[in-house]
């Protein structure tokens, strides 16, 4: 039972770490988004460097984040209101098939010779409406497959897949990128979805939750969903602490084909190498979070959050490749401790019937702010440095953390 609402926290069950598992659906949803989620680590690093390499231009690196994210705020209510409608295995099969084609289209256009920045901008377009709607239908589908019992140990393992993936998938896409090129990556992002797309035609029958009031429209849904986000002050104060790491600590990653070549003076190894680090960092703090089953405390959301910040002012200062891959472990490890605490309270609080549109929200708030603090932080980067913006940013999660931990209820 999640009952625990003042002191923010969940049971700990560090002795059934795997326990999400026993679920056959669950187990083939987890083994097809491992593959795929490898290819799009791929496809990430491999599109940030054919920008850099087209234009040299952090202003653009910027704005292709930025329009690649923000249709996720712009279209992502409607995409919760969809996945608490329709049957949501058949919205994810939908959203991660038109993801392959999306993958396919920047391969071919790429690998022929053909590629410009506006091709890239077009399809990091479609990548951003397309998320809006896979990302409410996936969390929200995690609770059909494991139950709300089992459901902080899914998004802990689901945050340790995520990460392997950040950890590896950056390093073969700088291997790739330096060898073969940028199209090579987008072609084996384009091959990965199919293991999402079996693992969703394996599965057996899907038991629907929240699928409540059938008379009602997208925009009362819509609106039902706000209300009830608005009468939660514990999910309120999250989401805003989601948007302060989204607006000025995530937005370094933007920056990292800067550091890689004008700071440290690498190439794409030594990007592939800060991405992997981080994910490394990523991937030690989310396997224990799944093993020790440590609840979501408050100091835990509020800690993670400076400790972020902190990382972030070291690595601007950082004058070593290897000292700023160090440092931007610890910079994944804090911001994993926040996010799992975050993300299963956030599910522990909603109601089945709100779950999609409360998500949507929930990631509205990130896909907004992390590409509106890319855009703030590539315009910064070419006036005052990428040193100083990403230390900024820093600061910023520093003391919006301890805030968190005086003032949020």
């Amino acid at each position: 039972m999640m009952v625990v609402m003042s002191t923010l926290e969940t049971p700990s069950n560090g002795a059934t770490w795997n326990r999400a598992l026993r679920h056959r659906n669950y187990r083939l949803f987890f083994c097809g988004q491992a593959v795929s989620l490898l290819g799009s680590w791929m496809q990430m690093v491999a599109q940030s460097w054919l920008v850099y390499r087209l234009t040299g231009s952090a202003e653009m690196l910027g704005l292709v984040a930025f329009v690649s994210q923000i249709p996720v705020f712009v279209f992502g209510l409607l995409g919760g209101a969809a996945s608490d409608h329709f049957p949501r295995r058949k919205v994810i099969l939908v959203t991660q098939s038109a993801f392959l084609l999306q993958a396919a289209l920047l391969a071919s256009l790429t690998l022929s010779g053909l590629i410009a920045v506006w091709h890239v901008l077009v399809a990091a377009v479609l990548f951003g409406m397309i998320n809006a709607i896979d990302i409410p239908a996936r969390q929200a589908f995690t609770v059909d497959l494991v139950g709300k019992e089992d459901l902080g140990n899914a998004v802990a393992l689901d945050a340790t897949i995520f990460n392997a993936a950040r950890l590896v998938g950056p390093a073969m896409a700088g291997g790739v990128v330096a060898s073969l090129g940028e199209g090579w990556c987008f072609a084996v992002n384009a091959v990965s979805f199919l293991a999402v797309l079996a693992s969703l035609l394996l599965m057996s029958a899907v038991p629907a939750t929240g699928a409540g009031g059938a008379g009602e429209g997208m925009l009362e849904r819509i609106r039902g969903g706000l209300a009830h986000v608005a009468g939660k002050p514990s999910i309120l104060a999250l989401i805003a602490l989601l948007g302060l790491s989204g607006l000025m600590g995530m937005s370094f990653s933007v920056l990292m084909p800067v550091f890689a070549s004008r700071v440290l003076g690498g190439g794409p190894e030594a990007l592939g190498l800060l991405m992997s680090a981080a994910g490394a960092g990523a991937l030690l703090a989310s396997v224990a979070v799944a093993v020790l089953g440590v609840g979501t405390a408050r100091s835990r959301l509020a800690w993670g959050l400076s400790g972020f910040g902190l990382a972030l002012i070291a690595f601007a200062l950082s004058p070593s490749l290897w000292l700023s891959a160090g440092l931007l472990a610890l910079a994944g490890m804090a911001l994993v401790a926040h996010n799992t605490a975050s993300q299963t309270l956030v599910q522990i609080l909603v109601a089945d019937a709100y779950r999609g549109r409360v998500m949507a929200l929930y990631s509205m708030t990130f896909m907004a702010a992390t590409p509106t603090g890319s855009l703030l932080a590539g315009f910064l980067a070419e006036r005052m440095g990428p040193q100083p913006t990403v230390a900024l940013g820093g600061l910023a999660c520093v003391l919006g953390g301890l805030a968190y931990r005086r003032w949020a209820p």
